[in-house]
């Protein structure tokens, strides 16, 4: 659904620039590029006995332009599920555009969140936690949360298991890990206890937000490899890139590691499908 930073790219900033400096943001401005990023979020269609289900993890402030996107171009529908990941405004900033679906395509979405984003939800969406605040009449997203906490827990019969992680210092964050596919989108230190848990991975979805160094809430392109060197995934997919991380360029450097060390390593893009079994 998004693959890029809580600001998304292109950058304002930089398509008004008079110097055109930001090669990125000039490419991402282009129809079609891999370059143009909205908030990192993904999509999971699963089969279940009874259908397809679709499960979101983040609805982040550009959640209705990449539904707007993607949802109509692969013939997606339902949101039968949305897990959070933390409470920033790039994970939850989406919350309120959901009412589209509860209005006029499903009665309700249940959203899954832990106990302490959930208390931001309450200052933050308070109207949707609290319907009784809402005006008589005015139509807000119909949404059941229901708290979880660092156990595995099931949703539309797809057992999660939580990956916690450090996005900055003290700032507690989820990953998850859904059959062998784990995503980690925001992290600045994996905690050792979680390492166990990343065991035997086939697809590591991970944060990398720029190529040169990490930041004090994600990790940059180099400290990223270096987890997957420990990790040892069979596949890795980068996400959460900042306009520094030109799509093309990197994944050309990614490929030689891959002649090197035998590390299959790319970034991602909005809108990428990958095929998996659960």
């Amino acid at each position: 659904m998004g693959t890029g930073t809580s600001e998304g790219i292109p950058r304002v900033s930089c398509l008004t620039n008079p110097l055109k400096t930001c090669e990125v943001c000039s490419k991402a401005a282009e129809p079609g590029n891999k370059n143009r990023r909205l908030n990192t979020s993904i999509l999971i269609r699963h089969a279940t006995t009874s259908g397809i289900s679709n499960i979101l993890i983040d609805a982040g402030k550009f959640f209705y332009h990449s539904a707007l996107r993607w949802f109509p171009a692969y013939g997606l529908r339902t949101i039968d599920a949305v897990i959070i990941t933390h409470s920033h405004a790039d994970a939850i900033g989406g919350l309120d555009d959901l009412r589209d679906w509860t209005n006029n395509v499903q009665p309700s979405i249940p959203i899954y969140v832990a106990q302490r984003d959930f208390e931001v939800m309450k200052k933050t969406h308070y109207y949707i936690v609290d319907t009784s605040v809402v005006t008589p009449g005015a139509a807000v997203s119909d949404l059941q949360f229901k708290i979880i906490d660092e156990d595995p827990f099931t949703v539309q019969g797809l057992k999660f298991t939580p990956l916690p992680v450090w996005h900055g210092r003290g700032y507690r964050s989820l990953g998850f890990r859904f059959g062998n596919i784990c995503y980690i989108s925001d992290v600045s230190e994996i905690p050792e206890e979680t390492y166990p848990l990343l065991k035997d991975c086939e697809i590591l979805i991970m944060d990398a937000l720029r190529p040169d160094r990490s930041s004090s809430t994600h990790f940059g392109l180099p400290k990223a490899l270096e987890e997957v060197r420990k990790i040892q995934p069979k596949k890795t997919l980068f996400t959460g890139m900042m306009h520094l991380m030109d799509h093309e360029k990197v994944n050309k450097y990614l490929m030689k590691l891959m002649e090197t060390e035998g590390l299959d390593v790319q970034l991602s893009y909005d809108g990428l499908r990958v095929p998996i079994i659960l």
